[in-house]
């Protein structure tokens, strides 16, 4: 986004029961089976959902005692966990397919460790993070608080709020900000879009949403009453699966920056931390993150590429969008490739992904989240590397 004049920028957000997020939970929990079971499990879990229907296709390598009974027990208590016991989707009689096979046995030869060769990555591509000062998480504003809106829907849904009585977990949100050199001051406009009961109207719905959406911004930002869209079609009964196909990897803007920073165009949930298109994903957030937590820059953007079977990366990119406190990138790329090793391992050694954490993933964003240590969760969130930063740079 730009630095200088006045613009608008937007980002959408979707909740867990969205047919995609849906499809992105219960791969991740098929990842989290595999890892529990074996921490160095490989594991690419592709799932479809649509009417009743669940397909779970894809390659793995991990124990046997990770059956395809046990992974259409974890998916219903997954789709359970979302909430949808509904006539067209229910946990309860929904038909699970299992179709994982083993990994081929060419993608192992390149990604194991043998010898002098060190574990490779699991396949060639581009990868981004991005960090910024808008928000204390250090995220872009318009999908921080897209997120947030569904969120807090969500929460009040699962305790049984009578606040959102009636709306059911399919739901989207909008949130366009209005930027003045290069900073948010305000929305203007929002949309959601949520499933409800057949009793529900439209103007019933945007009375209850309102003032979750208005204490989710900022004091003074929300945006007139012309501009805030509630279910805009006028009714939202059938939603979920039976109401859309679903797929694995289909929000990945939804998942990273909101398009407010470049993306390589890898999709994160089923993959083990061997695929780089999630883990150095991961990685990239959490120097670009430490950059800006360290106080070097105010936004920083971080590209790196691999190769399969190749162990380092091929190239390390820093971009400071003129922000940087008389950093050179050049010498920034430099002290970071020192500070945190870049192959496959060491990004999952450094930030301890070889562990059962990635359900939690898979709706409201893979970034912009709050580590959880007892759990080891979002580890890639942490700013522990700000202090040697600064160091390094003698701030």
């Amino acid at each position: 986004m730009r630095d200088k004049g006045e613009y608008l920028f937007t980002s959408e957000s979707v909740s867990e029961g969205h047919p995609d997020k849906v499809a992105d939970r219960i791969s991740d929990t098929v990842l989290d089976a595999f890892l529990g079971a074996d921490p160095y499990s490989r594991v690419a879990c592709e799932t479809l959902v649509t009417t009743n229907r669940v397909v779970l296709a894809g390659e793995t390598r991990g124990p046997d005692s990770v059956t395809p009974e046990l992974l259409a027990h974890l998916a219903r208590m997954a789709i359970h966990d979302i909430g949808y016991d509904q006539e067209g989707f229910s946990w309860k009689n929904a038909k699970v397919e299992c179709h994982l096979h083993a990994q081929s046995a060419h993608i192992a030869m390149g990604v194991d460790a043998a010898g002098n060769k060190d574990e490779g990555a699991g396949d060639q591509g581009i990868m981004f993070g991005y960090a910024c000062r808008e928000t204390p998480e250090l995220m872009p504003a318009p999908l921080y608080y897209a997120h947030l809106i569904l969120r807090r829907i969500s929460e009040m849904r699962r305790n049984g709020d009578k606040g959102v009585a009636g709306l059911l977990p399919d739901a989207k949100s909008q949130v366009t900000l209005r930027y003045v050199d290069g900073k948010p001051v305000g929305a203007t406009s929002v949309v959601v879009s949520t499933q409800h009961a057949e009793h529900l109207d439209q103007a019933e719905i945007k009375r209850m949403l309102r003032p979750i959406v208005e204490t989710s911004l900022p004091k003074g930002w929300m945006c007139g009453e012309d501009e805030f869209y509630v279910n805009p079609t006028g009714k939202f009964v059938i939603g979920g699966p039976d109401g859309d196909c679903g797929l694995t990897g289909r929000k990945i803007i939804v998942d990273t920056y909101g398009g407010a920073a470049p993306h390589g165009g890898g999709a994160f949930s089923g993959k083990d931390p061997t695929k780089v298109d999630r883990s150095a994903a991961y990685a990239c957030r959490y120097l670009a993150k430490n950059v800006v937590a360290a106080g070097l820059a105010d936004r920083c953007t971080i590209q790196v590429s691999y190769a399969i079977g190749v162990s380092k990366p091929l190239s390390v990119y820093f971009d400071l969008h003129g922000t940087g406190r008389d950093v050179d990138e050049t010498k920034l790329a430099r002290v970071v490739n020192e500070m945190v090793n870049l192959s496959p391992r060491g990004i999952r050694e450094h930030l301890h992904l070889n562990r059962p954490i990635y359900a939690v993933t898979s709706a409201y964003g893979h970034f912009g989240r709050t580590p959880d240590e007892e759990k080891g969760t979002f580890t890639w969130e942490r700013t522990d590397l700000a202090d040697d930063l600064k160091r390094a740079f003698g701030r």
